[in-house]
């Protein structure tokens, strides 16, 4: 059995210290109605923890945190237990976020590890080849990677500390923010999830069954997703009923996670309350499923890097700048699903301005 060395194990006496001597600090100190400050502090300690000695430790604090939070700052004080709702709400949260964010960054240090072992790797074979170009682009690549990843992380954890600081100081109710805070963890959890399904699109390793299916039915599902009042008002379906049942051979899950990507991007980048049209027809042997938007379509110079990933076109409307971008990821995403059918996602620039975006998957006989 492996020993831990001394440095672990005087990284691990460092922050069991200084997550006691904070607690006893905090109860001592602390207001008892303050708890979103308390919750802040341990959020810190897990990240702190997580950097300086691994996902174990952050683990730890991140139980240990919400014992303390129980026991020193909620009612019943001093006693393990919890009487109501809202605390429950806010150590589930504290909890979730907390082993989220631990996760998170457990992953993200795993894996510029290895990207930098690749990049020296990548460095003694450019160094024996003398091929220093594409040294250049290796590593321009990997900070595009860790820049981009990096900021979207960051915009969650900002959002949860000044939801966090918020409830401190009065101005909402901390209910109403440990649901916020649910919904950017839930955010990051899909960062994560694209990454790995971008790796294994990349590998070989995404797993594609395609089905007989009806257009109809997928074009139902995905409405279904946008049912707030302000974006199922602008969503228009164009479906040809003359016309046979149109069939396909895709797979279900997939496709509706393609088709809900363009139909979430059109809605941000095109100006409220202008229409989005979702447009099935069949030609050939595939069948086309296209998203309209009357938004300002892409910059000249982007069609060539738009399924690039985390590639963020830079023409928007002021609702794209209030609602904010994605993570460059999904369009990356549904291009490699739409060709792992053996079909193709293809964008145009709408007749009367706007994008277009079409997914051509293969039909089949009704």
């Amino acid at each position: 059995m492996k020993r831990p060395s001394r440095d672990t194990t005087l990284t691990w006496l460092i922050w069991c210290a200084l997550f006691l001597i904070t607690t006893w600090l905090m109860a001592r100190t602390e207001p008892v109605a303050n708890q979103a400050g308390v919750v802040l502090v341990y959020v810190l300690l897990v990240l702190g923890g997580s950097v300086g000695g691994g996902r174990t430790l952050g683990f730890a604090i991140a139980i240990a945190g919400s014992i303390a939070i129980d026991y020193y700052f909620q009612w019943p004080f001093n006693e393990l237990g919890v009487a109501r709702g809202v605390d429950v709400a806010v150590l589930l949260t504290f909890l979730a976020t907390a082993l989220v964010a631990t996760q998170l960054l457990a992953a993200q240090q795993a894996e510029a590890k290895r990207a930098l072992e690749r990049a020296q790797e990548i460095e003694r074979l450019l160094v024996t080849v003398q091929h220093t170009e594409a040294l250049r682009e290796a590593n321009r690549m990997k900070d595009v990677l860790l820049a981009s990843v990096s900021h979207d992380l960051r915009t969650p954890l900002s959002t949860i500390k000044a939801l966090a600081q918020d409830v401190q100081y009065g101005a909402d109710s901390p209910a109403n923010n440990a649901a916020i805070i649910v919904q950017q963890a839930e955010r990051l959890e899909r960062l994560v999830g694209d990454l790995l399904d971008l790796s294994r699109l990349k590998t070989g390793g995404f797993t594609i069954n395609p089905e007989l299916n009806a257009a109809e039915d997928l074009i139902g599902a995905t409405v279904q997703q946008f049912v707030s009042p302000e974006h199922a008002t602008r969503i228009e379906t164009v479906i040809d009923y003359s016309q046979p049942a149109l069939l396909g051979m895709f797979d279900f899950v997939q496709t509706l996670r393609v088709l809900t990507n363009l139909v979430d991007n059109a809605l941000r980048y095109s100006p409220s309350p202008s229409p989005v049209k979702i447009r099935v027809t069949r030609s050939d042997n595939m069948i086309c499923f296209s998203v309209e938007d009357q938004g300002p379509g892409l910059n000249e110079g982007d069609e060539e890097r738009i399924f690039e990933p985390f590639f963020r076109s830079t023409a928007k409307t002021p609702d794209a700048v209030a609602n904010g971008t994605g993570t460059g990821l999904g369009l990356s995403i549904a291009h490699r699903i739409a060709t792992a059918h053996g079909g193709s996602l293809q964008y145009r620039k709408g007749e009367g301005g706007g994008a277009t975006f079409t997914v051509r998957l293969p039909a089949a006989e009704a």
